[in-house]
């Protein structure tokens, strides 16, 4: 089977090439790009470089490189349709069953345009700009436009006149942007459909369509004259990029269209970066611009049929977003209203072949070109460009939709802090909320979501006007955590003088963050500190944890445990790392396995084959004088260090009061579940260090042992960290 070329540049563009490769070396930033040990050859100076922006991958020391696809293909061993179909899966992007779904049309001879207002003695048509002189027609062609658009401002030799105030456009919502519906059929909504607006109308609406504008297509080669035919078949994106010239040239002979992005504060070099227009008047101009081309225009959603059988153009006098995908080709097209009071506001052009709106990011593309750093995701298109306008690169905005996990997935790759600002509307604080949800299973602990709210109802385009640039800066340096914002949007909607409110916040959250990835420290840190806030109790592990950290931050794992020894030495009375050996069923090994293996190597660990001698000076004195220790803790510290050895107790006895002072004062009396985490983090440390000296001297049993040992204490811990974040009780 054949893909279409675009599917496979959609793939490997889309694909999470960092998470590829990260499962088979450790790849690291280094300025804009990642880098690491390369895979394909053995080398201990990293020439293996991976390029997230252009998503390819090559290595300097072997010249390997490549994408997505040749990567899954050579290294992972994949066929090729293998690789296509992993990628299709982790993309969302759908791979065609038949070749049917190209970028390919075909092109076709034109027919000459027949319409009664052209051929008419009443109407006249003058160049450069033309009017139509016959009252009838004119009155009957606004009625019929009469709720579908704006009044179209009158035109003469000086030029487009009564066109509305700047005011006009200054509402306080003309940058919401609502989500769009996939597909509006047949036109924008009820009102705008020819079977509401009587059947005559709807009958006659090719007959009264506009006649071509002289002045629109003047200076403007469409390259498709009536009297030439093209054997060659038309390019879906080649199409795409003559009508985005279209639609800026269009621009330039609208000045109405033109008003309103000056009323914005656009300036020219926005209007070029971005490639902005306008979609002109009436229902035919993309037909009459492309003659060749309706098949094209038809498989890019621009061209729509009535019931009635009759052709329209999609976007009408709206001006004109073009949607690029990463590699700056326009795929389509968003249209907003001129007037705030005709809706839909927005419009974007539907699926096709190029363009799926769930893979696209509207100023991805212009941000990359700019080495944007930092990203916030907005709400809609004025919002990118005006936060680009001011020199805040970085800024993306979805197609209307939900943004999705696997764009959210690639922002956080090219940077591990992502900013969402959405409105303070009820619309805009669910959007955020959902976006929240989606981000869960990809916020891994070096990640982190911030959220942007702005002050008095502001979106970035208009917060910049009133307050500038650096104020926007500062806004989004102080963006809020993740952790406060899920406390503050439920504490809204729950009431937290009650009980019952603060246990169902609580299940929200833990429902939440069961959604992060596996082995998350986030989810237990969140879980903790929310019960917290709502009144509860810590536990006295926790404390005891945090008494440790704020008593001596530098203080080895080693040293803590002597501490810990000291304030509780009956925790030695049953062997921590037996008692460790067991739960964690370290002795579960298979029966060929334990049959060749030396009986030593079964042992749980002793003290002594950690190799510290001040802890295993601690360990053996508090066993030797265990009955002999007074009931006080305090006593029977110093009991004990006063047998100990010279050099240990002068290193102990410089910490111990201190220590138990701060353990007094927290009402910290329970140590049992910070000495198992200590012995158990000595465990592995062991364990790993065992390894890497059986490396180095061969001991294949040996060595097949300690791996499997120190792999069943490591599912042990993790299960050990679930159930202690499942088992917190909400108050």
């Amino acid at each position: 089977m054949s893909i279409p070329n675009h599917i496979l540049e959609q793939l490997n563009s889309q694909a999470d090439l960092i998470s590829i490769i990260g499962r088979h070396t450790t790849l690291k930033r280094a300025g804009s790009e990642y880098k690491g040990c390369c895979p394909f050859h053995g080398e201990k100076s990293p020439s293996f470089y991976v390029n997230p922006q252009k998503n390819i991958y090559h290595c300097f020391g072997c010249s390997v490189g490549g994408n997505a696809i040749s990567f899954l293909r050579d290294y992972e061993n994949l066929t090729f349709m293998e690789a296509v179909t992993e990628l299709s899966k982790q993309t969302g992007i759908e791979v065609p069953k038949e070749e049917q779904q190209n970028v390919r049309y075909r092109r076709i001879k034109p027919k000459p345009i027949e319409s009664s207002s052209v051929s008419n003695p009443s109407i006249s048509i003058k160049n450069p700009a033309q009017t139509i002189d016959a009252p009838s027609i004119g009155s009957t062609l606004d009625n019929q436009h009469h709720n579908q658009s704006p009044q179209q401002p009158a035109y003469d030799d000086n030029g487009y006149t009564d066109y509305p105030s700047l005011d006009s456009y200054d509402s306080d919502n003309y940058n919401s942007m609502p989500d769009m519906a996939n597909d509006y059929s047949y036109a924008y909504g009820s009102e705008y459909q020819p079977e509401h607006q009587g059947e005559h109308q709807g009958e006659h609406q090719g007959e009264h369509s506009y006649p071509p504008d002289d002045a629109m297509y003047a200076g403007f080669d469409t390259g498709s004259a009536a009297n030439i035919v093209h054997d060659k078949d038309g390019n879906l994106y080649e199409l795409l990029t003559q009508i985005q010239q279209f639609y800026q040239h269009s621009l330039t002979t609208h000045p109405h269209a033109m008003h309103y992005f000056k009323s914005r504060g656009i300036t020219e070099q926005s209007l070029e970066t971005f490639g902005l227009g306008y979609a002109p008047f009436g229902w035919q101009h993309l037909e009459h611009a492309f003659p060749q081309d309706i098949e094209g225009l038809k498989a890019l959603g621009l061209v729509r049929q009535s019931d009635s059988g009759r052709d329209y153009d999609l976007l009408r006098d709206r001006i004109i977003f073009p949607i690029r995908d990463n590699q700056g080709r326009t795929i389509g097209f968003g249209g907003r209203a001129l007037d705030d009071e005709v809706k839909p506001k927005y419009i974007n052009s539907s699926d096709s072949p190029v363009f799926h709106k769930q893979h696209v990011l509207y100023g991805y593309y212009e941000s990359r070109q700019q080495r944007a750093n930092d990203w916030l995701v907005v709400e809609g298109y004025m919002d990118v460009i005006a936060l680009h306008q001011a020199g805040i690169y970085g800024a993306v905005a979805s197609m209307g939709t939900a943004i999705n996990e696997s764009q959210i997935s690639r922002l956080l790759t090219l940077n591990p802090t992502l900013t969402l600002s959405f409105d303070g509307d009820s619309a805009g604080q669910k959007a955020a909320w959902r976006t929240l949800e989606i981000a869960l299973p990809v916020l891994s602990d070096d990640k982190e979501l911030r959220f942007l709210t702005l002050p008095n109802n502001h979106d970035p385009d208009t917060f910049i006007k009133s307050n500038g640039a650096d104020a926007m800066r500062e806004q989004i340096t102080n963006a809020m955590p993740l952790s406060q914002y899920i406390f503050a949007y439920l504490s809204e909607r729950h009431d937290l003088s009650l009980v019952e409110g603060k246990a169902k916040l609580m299940s929200q959250v833990r429902a939440l963050t069961a959604a992060l990835p596996k082995g998350s420290s986030f989810r237990y840190l969140l879980n903790n500190d929310i019960y917290q806030k709502l009144g509860g109790r810590r536990n006295q592990n926790s404390e005891a944890k945090d008494a440790l950290l704020n008593f001596d931050g530098d203080m080895t794992i080693s040293q803590q445990l002597q501490l810990c020894f000291l304030f509780q030495p009956r925790a030695l009375i049953d062997d921590p790392i037996e008692v460790i050996w067991q739960q964690a069923g370290i002795n579960n090994l298979p029966v060929h396995i334990k049959q060749k293996a030396p009986t030593d190597t079964l042992r749980p660990l002793a003290w002594e084959d950690l190799q510290d001698t001040a802890l295993f000076d601690v360990v053996s004195t508090i066993q030797r004088c265990s009955s002999y220790l007074p009931s006080d803790v305090n006593g029977a510290a110093h009991f004990i260090l006063s047998n100990l050895k010279p050099i240990t107790q002068e290193s102990l006895s410089r910490s111990w009061g201190s220590f138990y002072k701060t353990l007094i004062i927290r009402n910290v009396f329970n140590l049992d579940e910070l000495i198992e985490a200590l012995v158990s983090q000595l465990l592995e440390r062991s364990m790993k260090k065992t390894i890497q000296n059986l490396v180095k001297n061969p001991d294949h049993i040996k060595a097949t042992i300690v791996r499997r040992q120190a792999q069943l204490l490591s599912d042990w811990l993790r299960a050990q960290q679930a159930e202690q974040s499942a088992q917190m009780i909400s108050v």
